[in-house]
């Protein structure tokens, strides 16, 4: 559906986007991941339009429209800001874009409808946008972009203004929307729980570059590198390698740990560890430990695990890894 192909762009020196190559299917929510400065959003304007290219491609169905105007890339944007018309009821914010093409009432009034319906706003089409929420100001938004039935949607950070309630109810409502409508979506987010959460396929960026492609169980278990691995969940260094804080056992006996350890191939070794603090975190206990070397890392475990240790600060627990849970050399998934 999209193919961008070796994008450059730069900012005098900076450079946001180094050779850049992605393919996003038609159908599928992808997501741009990537820490602040990372060229995810620049990425996307460039897909939008709103961002020329030093060099490089943007295809939209087998269209290249890297000369285009937004206006004629078929595209619908969501902005982090809702950039609503504050003079305009909810109903006519919707139908702007189908006012401005000079469609028939009938269909405009039509589409408004099916659309509030769909968001859950039918019962607000006479406000104002000051009379709504943060997260209804948002799913009107996206009313308003769908309403010109996009080829691509595309999502700049769209829930980054609402606090994290709202924003958990919103992603769990877009995922749904989504597989309702079915529109190619692409969504920028520095957020791991909310890329993993909607996305069906996402792309890691760091200085400029994709790291990693692929689905997100493939990019949680299997990560091309330490930057994939640390910034798609924490991690915790136990010896040489990397390891999920939940793949840490805990054990008192060093011999028992030891023989269980040597059943493991690729194992880290077992650590020895001060118990630093120990934190109840509801269903899992979050256990902050420190090396004699000073190293400090964390280890998930279960409450039952947690009871039947009976953890206190000061003493020495021993830490090895449940199989093998290191960074795996494998080459990034296949795009």
């Amino acid at each position: 559906m999209i193919t961008v192909t070796n994008a450059r762009k730069r900012y005098g020196s900076f450079a946001a986007l180094d050779d850049v190559s992605l393919d996003i299917p038609k159908g599928s929510l992808t997501a741009l991941l990537g820490p602040s400065g990372s060229g995810k959003s620049t990425l996307l304007r460039s897909i939008a339009g709103l961002e020329a290219l030093d060099s490089g491609s943007v295809t939209i169905q087998g269209r290249d429209v890297t000369e285009e105007p937004p206006q004629r890339r078929g595209i619908g944007f969501v902005f982090q800001h809702y950039a609503a018309f504050k003079h305009m009821t909810v109903r006519d914010n919707v139908a702007f874009g189908l006012s401005i093409r000079r469609r028939p009432k009938a269909e405009i009034d039509k589409k408004v409808g099916e659309l509030l319906e769909i968001v859950g706003l039918e019962g607000f089409r006479h406000r104002y946008p000051a009379q709504l929420s943060g997260g209804q100001r948002q799913r009107m938004a996206l009313a308003r972009a769908l309403a010109v039935d996009p080829q691509v949607l595309l999502l700049d950070e769209p829930f980054g203004a609402l606090d994290a309630k709202v924003r958990t109810d919103l992603r769990q409502w877009l995922r749904r929307l989504h597989d309702e409508v079915h529109v190619t979506t692409v969504l920028v987010t520095h957020d791991q729980e909310e890329a993993l959460d909607v996305a069906d396929r996402i792309a890691v960026l760091n200085k400029g570059r994709i790291e990693q492609v692929g689905d997100p169980v493939a990019l949680y278990e299997r990560p091309s590198n330490d930057f994939v691995m640390g910034f798609l969940g924490s991690v915790a260094r136990l010896g040489d390698q990397l390891v999920r804080p939940h793949d840490i056992v805990l054990e008192r006996d060093r011999v028992a740990a030891l023989a269980l350890d040597a059943e493991v191939a690729g194992s880290p070794g077992v650590v020895p560890a001060v118990v630093e603090r120990v934190v109840p975190l509801g269903f899992e206990v979050r256990v902050e430990l420190r090396t004699d070397t000073g190293e400090r890392f964390a280890a998930q475990v279960s409450r039952h695990d947690a009871a039947r240790l009976q953890l206190q600060r000061g003493e020495t627990v021993q830490a090895r890894a449940i199989g093998r849970s290191s960074v795996v050399d494998v080459e990034p998934v296949a795009i």
